[in-house]
């Protein structure tokens, strides 16, 4: 069964008189199969990171003025899933994400309109991104919220210790060499994650930099 803590981390909207979509069985799905499955040599994508996307894609769409459940209910199930496929391949986990979400939500009463939706939501996180509405703009930018907080520094040393364990990237150097590369390609969507985290996003750059000199 789905951790308590992992209950007691994250935001629901009010689901009161709300029939469709069994979120919270959406949600238990999620976290057993990642109880189950998921390496623990996925020190970034790990259930931790997952609860991080859920919280800030509730936290951006309310900012961004979205207000319904449908749609709130729509973007969470779509952070909840959007690693899912992380269980059985490294790349191309978006594509395997989605599959569980085509397999499994016709299970807790999502439509095959709001699955589509769904599904579009979790490509929306593939990198590079390229979001295509709004509401991918909301998700994207929840996926990298982490790039313009103050705990960069530890969540980027997560990803770092997961992509080594993979022989995808050799030492603290070259990562840092890296980090630079993405955060000055990177892009925030929303008018909201712009300000919300533009400036702590420069400064890391700037911090990286002093680090490589």
């Amino acid at each position: 069964m789905q951790s308590e803590t992992y209950k007691h981390q994250l935001s629901f909207p009010n689901s009161q008189n709300y029939t469709q979509m069994d979120i919270e069985k959406a949600e238990e799905y999620v976290f057993d199969k990642l109880d189950e499955s998921l390496s623990d040599t996925l020190f970034y994508h790990g259930p931790h990171h997952t609860i991080d996307v859920s919280n800030a894609v509730l936290q951006i769409a309310i900012a961004e003025g979205i207000h319904d459940t449908e749609t709130l209910h729509i973007l969470q199930t779509a952070a909840f899933y959007h690693d899912l496929g992380f269980i059985s391949t490294y790349q191309g986990h978006e594509e395997e994400s989605c599959r569980l979400a085509k397999i499994s939500l016709p299970d807790f009463e999502y439509s095959d309109e709001q699955i589509e939706k769904i599904c579009g939501l979790i490509m929306a996180t593939k990198i590079p991104q390229n979001p295509t509405n709004h509401l991918e703009r909301i998700i994207a930018d929840a996926d990298l919220d982490y790039l313009g907080r103050e705990d960069f520094w530890t969540i980027s040393r997560s990803l770092y210790e997961e992509l080594h364990a993979r022989e995808m990237v050799t030492d603290i150097d070259s990562w840092n060499k890296i980090q630079i590369s993405f955060l000055e390609n990177h892009q925030y969507w929303t008018e909201t994650a712009k300000q919300w985290r533009n400036p702590a996003k420069l400064k890391r750059i700037e911090e990286l930099r002093k680090i490589i000199e």
